[in-house]
């Protein structure tokens, strides 16, 4: 009996129990997964913050918080919630914390580690390892010149973000689009991963801008213009840039852009730091869930929304009707699309997008996709590291523009819907 006790307290003393979550922490940190789990990244941030409270030094709420820090852009908040974690998830993510907070040789030490683990296959770090580790002493998106320049936006490939710009001193055609986490050279024409250099209307340098390579031939026949570059939001957050479509006007600045004087500001975060997200209503009820929708400028559509998007926005399925030239998507109008403090009637909107990939890459069960089809309609300012998106409501112009307003929101006419079908770049890295 002696013995059985004995062997016993030794199994006992070895292998020690993880003391039970107190209940408040536990139901803290289920709202806080399931909160961002369905791109409510505010509520996340709350509840974690709720649970890290009572259960600071618990590993699973640190890494949860961290992935919230993360899309909130803070980045020191990344590093100090994972210190002393040296799992394969805390890496990924200190990682990607260096890597946009611009400490380069930081990012690719704590890259090489994620990669030296048999078990993580991450082409992103990767191939971001390698680029943080060519730029050691490198001044990433260094400005010089003036303080502002406007460049004219060209009017082709319908109403996509298209920007003229100088890449390494030679002209050339670049597309802006959110869905990318980085900015992507063509490598179609030969172009390798690097650093580049960009101007923008003969006025203002941005040097040392981190790029990866990707063939961009099939963006280029989509909107049949020759697309060399890939503005993704690593260089947009840092250019303060406005888009005036209708106006035909991208404007960049060196210094933040103050509140334009008649606008709505749309709150924005980044999935996995590069991957642009916001909360859309839908439907004039109070309470109703809103749509978490990943912003994607490589795409002309207005919205394309799976199959849980449309049941949130009340559209019987007796209503998508298949659209004309696809063999898969199917449309139907919405009957109130909330953006900020806009009520945008009659938006059209797609079902069928493949967002099972998207959803898998990023962690987050988001409702679908916002394209240029509906953004177009606004002058659109990214403020605050660009953590807020302010859209101004564009006056009334003639039948050659892509909308015309209404409370001062803008309709979206029904042809807009008829861009390429969603997916269709599927190239443009989304978010890494």
């Amino acid at each position: 009996m002696l013995l059985s006790g004995l062997l016993t307290s030794a199994c006992g003393a070895s292998a020690p129990t993880q003391p039970a979550w107190p209940e408040a922490a536990d139901k803290w940190f289920e709202r806080a997964q399931k909160s961002f789990s369905a791109g409510d990244v505010d509520d996340a941030h709350d509840a974690i913050e709720n649970a890290l409270r009572a259960t600071p030094n618990r590993e699973e709420a640190r890494i949860l918080a961290a992935k919230i820090a993360l899309a909130e852009l803070e980045f020191d908040r990344v590093v100090q919630l994972l210190k002393g974690i040296d799992t394969s998830d805390a890496r990924s993510l200190r990682g990607r914390a260096f890597w946009y907070s611009l400490k380069l040789d930081d990012a690719a030490d704590e890259l090489e580690l994620l990669l030296s683990d048999p078990e993580v296959r991450d082409p992103w770090a990767k191939e971001i390892a390698a680029l943080a580790r060519r730029g050691t002493g490198r001044t990433p998106f260094e400005f010089s010149g003036g303080l502002l320049a406007v460049t004219e936006m060209p009017r082709v490939g319908g109403t996509s973000f298209l920007v003229p710009v100088e890449l390494n001193g030679e002209q050339a055609l670049a597309m802006i689009a959110t869905g990318s986490g980085e900015a992507v050279v063509d490598a179609s024409q030969g172009a390798e991963a690097g650093f580049i250099s960009l101007r923008f209307a003969e006025r203002l340098e941005v040097r040392d801008v981190p790029a990866i390579a990707r063939d961009l031939s099939s963006i280029s026949r989509e909107v049949n213009a020759p697309v060399k570059l890939l503005i993704g939001m690593n260089l947009l957050r840092h250019l303060h840039a406005t888009v005036d479509f209708v106006g035909s006007q991208f404007v960049v600045r060196s210094f933040e852009p103050t509140p334009p004087p008649v606008a709505t500001a749309v709150r924005l975060n980044y999935l996995k730091g590069g991957g642009m997200l916001l909360l859309a209503g839908v439907g004039r009820e109070s309470g109703a869930a809103p749509l978490a929708l990943m912003v994607d400028t490589s795409q002309s559509f207005p919205i394309a929304l799976d199959d849980a998007g449309w049941k949130k926005t009340g559209v019987p399925s007796s209503q998508l009707l298949p659209l004309s030239g696809s063999k898969t998507l199917k449309h139907a109008v919405l009957p109130v699309f909330k953006l900020g403090a806009f009520e945008l009637p009659g938006v059209p909107g797609v079902q069928g997008a493949p967002l099972g990939e998207l959803e898998k890459g990023l962690g987050v069960d988001v409702d679908g996709i916002l394209g240029t089809g509906l953004l177009a309609n606004f002058r659109i300012t990214l403020a605050d590291r660009a953590r807020t998106m302010w859209l101004e409501p564009l006056p009334v112009l003639g039948p050659e523009t892509p909308a015309t307003s209404t409370q001062g929101a803008g309709e979206i006419p029904a042809e807009a819907g008829s861009g390429s079908e969603p997916g269709a770049s599927s190239q443009v890295p989304n978010g890494g």
